[in-house]
């Protein structure tokens, strides 16, 4: 098969696309040709070096994917060749979905309401949200504040929030703000001062999650109320302030399915979409990996195959 990939850590460029072994499906996964894959932090860091990870080069990046299931593995039911699907690899691998087949652990099928490149970049985001949410216990009638939610898990958090009944208040750049209401967030400003800020909308917050890692924790817990209503996701202090700290698989819902479904369901009832802001062929996907980092967006980046659309 042909796959994105690297011999080396180091900036973009050393990216390539070139003939990889053809992976297979094993037991309680599913193998597809791949049309289009997400690119998320995760890419960067480990293409970077930045992020320490036990990988062997070549390596190929990626663990969201979306596609056509062409092989399936033992003690696997519900999903059948031909299927339209899209989820993720194995985490801990670290990669693997940039590539003309890629083999997934979690998967769901891809309603016509999820179109390929916005499905193809949900599968951690909606797997980082719904751990997030669940370990908060957001439920109908809570208002839970988001701290950096412009960006690919607060905006899928802010969504799967509303669907459960909470009332959802986003902080982000100004910019940012039709952005945030579009999916049906209370925008305000974020940075110092914001507990500030969130008293003068008369709000109440029952709980916070900080996805941005950029120290705001002690407002967000003097805004909560306690640290035990706050959840960080990337500020490893947390932990000092009685801050619980989320990060890795989720491990709550026996089907495998990280909230995939109800995120199919959510689009196929508009309630739900993956804001993209740039598609890119496999064979640039090093153009990709340079936006990515230069920050600053307010959408995914996606790397579709020739079979993608």
């Amino acid at each position: 098969m042909y796959a994105v990939q690297f011999q080396e850590f180091g900036a973009p460029d050393v990216l390539t696309v070139d003939s990889f072994p053809d992976p297979h499906a094993g037991p309680g996964t599913i193998r597809i040709r791949v049309k289009a894959a997400g690119l998320s932090p995760v890419d960067l860091g480990v293409r970077s070096g930045r992020t320490a990870a036990a990988i062997t080069f070549p390596h190929i990046p990626g663990v969201d994917a979306a596609g056509i299931v062409d092989e399936i593995g033992d003690g696997v039911s519900g999903v059948a060749i031909g299927d339209d699907v899209f989820g993720t690899v194995e985490i801990s691998k670290l990669g693997g979905a940039a590539a003309e087949f890629a083999v997934l652990n979690f998967w769901a099928h891809r309603p016509d309401a999820l179109p390929t490149v916005e499905a193809a970049a949900a599968g951690t985001s909606v797997e980082t949200s719904t751990r997030a949410l669940d370990l908060l216990d957001v439920h109908d009638g809570q208002t839970l504040l988001v701290d950096g939610a412009s960006g690919g898990v607060g905006s899928t958090a802010i969504q799967l929030a509303i669907a459960r009944g909470a009332r959802v208040i986003a902080t982000g750049r100004e910019e940012s703000f039709e952005f945030l209401s579009e999916l049906g967030a209370t925008p305000v400003l974020y940075g110092e001062g914001l507990a500030e800020r969130v008293a003068e909308l008369g709000i109440a917050v029952d709980l916070a999650l900080d996805v941005a890692g950029k120290g705001s924790l002690p407002e967000l817990i003097a805004i909560a109320g306690d640290a035990g209503s706050v959840l960080t996701l990337a500020d490893f202090a947390g932990p000092k302030l009685g801050v619980r700290i989320s990060m890795g698989e989720f491990a709550g819902e026996p089907d495998g399915k990280h909230g995939l479904e109800v995120a199919a369901t959510l689009a196929e009832q508009g309630r739900f979409r993956i804001p993209v802001e740039a598609v890119f062929p496999f064979g640039r996907a090093n153009e990709a990996h340079e936006l990515a980092e230069a920050g600053g967006r307010r959408g995914k980046i996606v790397l579709v195959t020739e079979s993608g659309n």
